[in-house]
């Protein structure tokens, strides 16, 4: 009796790669949820672009720098279109802002009185109570009632007068000053009075 050898099955591989490159067989796709990455989606999709345009070695060598530079670009251009429609955004608004320029309140080699009677002529009542404390500042200096620095501030000058009428002379100025406060001549006429009083020794 003859026996017939063992049959076996043999694998087709060319048959096998065929179906393992087919999108249709491909069931692990279901079962698994793919991770998504904008940046490396967008950048697959460039490449592709340009690889069409200038071929697969400047699309793999380019592709990511290219990508960064027109996203910045585009970060550039909405900024640039919110900052047409809506400057405030970026700048200070100068809205409220002080009408004098906040810079070093020296108190010499300043002519005081032109310089009050002029804010006065223009109706500057902010400028001309200024002025007036500066002037102030600048008399209290020469009599050796306070020793005027540039770097102090008002309240130091108050420990050193202890004068109720300097003490509220200096309250007007801090608020017309830095509280924005309306300045009305009123408000400097008050302040002028109460120099006068700083002048004569004040109320003790």
């Amino acid at each position: 009796m003859t026996l017939s050898p063992t049959d076996t099955l043999v694998c087709d591989t060319t048959q096998l790669a065929v179906w393992q490159s087919d999108a249709d067989y491909n069931y692990n796709r279901e079962l698994i949820a793919p991770e998504v990455n904008i940046f490396e989606w967008l950048n697959r999709w460039f490449g592709e672009i340009l690889q069409s345009i200038f071929g697969s070695q400047f699309a793999e060598d380019y592709s990511k720098t290219i990508l960064i530079s027109v996203a910045v670009l585009m970060l550039l251009l909405i900024g640039w279109f919110i900052y047409k429609k809506n400057p405030a955004i970026f700048i200070r608004s100068r809205k409220n802002a002080l009408p004098y320029s906040v810079g070093e309140d020296t108190i010499y080699g300043v002519d005081f009185a032109l310089k009050i009677a002029s804010s006065l002529s223009r109706h500057d009542y902010r400028e001309a109570i200024r002025l007036l404390y500066l002037q102030t500042l600048k008399q209290l200096s020469d009599e050796k009632r306070i020793d005027w620095q540039l770097y102090k501030t008002p309240t130091q000058y108050i420990y050193e007068v202890r004068m109720p009428a300097f003490q509220r002379l200096t309250h007007h100025f801090l608020r017309v000053r830095y509280g924005n406060f309306e300045a009305t001549e009123e408000l400097f006429q008050t302040m002028l009075s109460l120099q006068g009083e700083v002048k004569k020794g004040g109320i003790v």
